[in-house]
């Protein structure tokens, strides 16, 4: 049973699109897909610093782009970018990828839907200063009780040992002065209070937006962020979508769904490490790949054809 996994947004560094550009056929996607966004998201991918591409309105593209390209150079032939996978999820915006990678929309209503959803939220961010910090550790119920104390949203439950907290920059502070025991407060690299009330006008955007994008059957199990539920519907999965820009990101649920299934196998799209270093921690005994570099693609294959259900 084969998981592929999209990344959200604080997985994006500096460069790590260059080794992919050197492809042709990668580089002509971003090309066209960079058209869609009118953003320069090779240079984004190559060139730009790490607090250029902190920024929502280019990270989110940015992120959405590399899964979609790097899963075609995975999965060349196969008709949907998911190839073999028998499950796609993403990470909060990593949910935009995973839905064109399952047919549910298209790439271009993808990337439109991405564009708008990362500049909204950029908008929304700086009405005040807000932000994210993980907190690592600590018994469940002490760091839920020490987030709200904070008057903070648990925003992101990443499975055992972590939940993510947002609000405003003195929020956040008071949560790292005043840390639930045993546990380490660690601020993230997002500008914003993701998946919090403080992203209402950017749903409201979305809302708008969705009415126009045409949807279709995932060919694949697709997760949702809200439960974790596997959502067959793409006109469903849009909503969800939408709606999920102010509720928390329940990847911990994900992550049951996946084991209730039984995933033996999860790749995690470039830039990989943050999805399989959650699993390492919540799905013990699944086997996990990083997608990096286009020199491991010859593995990856492997990787997928070892563990597809549909092999």
């Amino acid at each position: 049973m084969l998981v592929i996994a999209a990344p959200g947004q604080g997985a994006q560094t500096p460069g790590f699109l260059s080794d992919w550009l050197t492809i042709d056929s990668f580089a002509d996607r971003l090309s066209w897909l960079s058209a869609v966004v009118g953003l320069d998201l090779a240079h984004y991918g190559t060139a730009a610093d790490a607090e250029t591409i902190r920024d929502t309105a280019i990270a989110q593209p940015l992120l959405v782009a590399s899964a979609l390209a790097v899963a075609h150079e995975l999965f060349p032939d196969a008709d949907y970018g998911c190839g073999s996978a028998d499950i796609v999820a993403g990470h909060s915006v990593g949910e935009i990828g995973a839905a064109a990678l399952t047919g549910a929309i298209n790439p271009e209503a993808a990337m439109v839907f991405v564009r708008e959803r990362g500049q909204a939220m950029a908008a929304a961010s700086a009405v005040q200063p807000t932000g994210m910090s993980a907190v690592i550790a600590g018994k469940p119920d002490e760091v839920l009780a020490a987030i709200e104390a904070a008057g903070l949203t648990p925003a992101n439950f990443n499975g055992s040992g972590q939940i993510v907290a947002a609000g405003t920059l003195e929020q956040l502070q008071t949560l790292a002065d005043n840390a639930p025991a045993r546990a380490r407060v660690i601020p993230l690299s997002v500008a914003g209070a993701f998946h919090t009330v403080h992203m209402a006008p950017a749903s409201q955007r979305l809302e708008l937006l969705a009415r126009s994008i045409g949807t279709a059957r995932p060919v694949a199990r697709l997760l949702s962020n809200r439960d974790g539920a596997v959502v067959e519907s793409g006109a469903e999965y849009l909503d969800r979508m939408v709606a999920q820009v102010t509720h928390p990101v329940r990847w911990d649920l994900c992550m049951d769904t996946m084991a209730s299934l039984g995933v033996t196998g999860l790749l995690e799209l470039a830039p990989a490490g943050t999805l399989t270093g959650i699993a390492k921690r919540n799905l013990k005994g699944v086997e996990l790949f990083n997608l990096n570099t286009p020199d491991q693609l010859d593995d990856a294959r492997e990787f997928c054809a070892r563990h597809s259900e549909a092999k």
